[in-house]
């Protein structure tokens, strides 16, 4: 999408309808996922572009969060939604210290290990619970999880574009 490793982070992706009111749950990618709700404005991806959503009220639900946007009033117009990622603009997060790193600025980035062997560019992240997992894919296709632990990854090198990792592919 354009800009949106420069100019947008995604924050969140709308789910299905909730209710006959134009609801829609909605899966928070921040930590706490709560979180979510202190960013605002929201973009909704659109194409190729975000358009800025009209968001109206954000509530706790269960062990969610649902959404109601200006304009979507029943479960058929809301549903248009359902799947779209939210974006906030980059300069809406916060400033990060040394050596923290916002998923999104990891993703595409090529993995070299310790032997100068290109493992595959990062694909996304995972959060496992112990530990989160680089998920590379390499020029075959193939993709390789890799821990993101200390003593696997060694330097990352956003001003080079380049993670370096103590690992071999098997």
């Amino acid at each position: 999408m354009t800009g949106l490793k420069t100019d947008y982070v995604v924050v969140g992706k709308l789910g299905s309808t909730y209710g006959i009111q134009g609801w829609l749950k909605l899966y928070s990618f921040t930590e706490p996922r709560a979180n979510i709700s202190l960013y605002k404005p929201w973009y909704v991806e659109d194409g190729t572009s975000w358009k800025l959503a009209g968001l109206e009220v954000s509530s706790k639900h269960a062990k969610g969060i649902i959404v109601k946007f200006s304009g979507y009033n029943t479960p058929e117009e809301a549903r248009q939604l359902t799947g779209k990622r939210i974006a906030v603009l980059r300069s809406q997060l916060p400033h990060l210290k040394k050596g923290e790193f916002y998923w999104r600025d990891l993703e595409g980035i090529p993995v070299i290990n310790q032997e100068g062997a290109f493992l595959g560019k990062v694909m996304y992240l995972l959060e496992t619970g112990s530990n989160d997992v680089l998920v590379v894919k390499n020029e075959n296709k193939k993709e390789h999880a890799i821990p993101y632990l200390a003593e696997v990854i060694k330097k990352v090198d956003l001003v080079n574009q380049v993670i370096y990792v103590d690992w071999e592919l098997i």
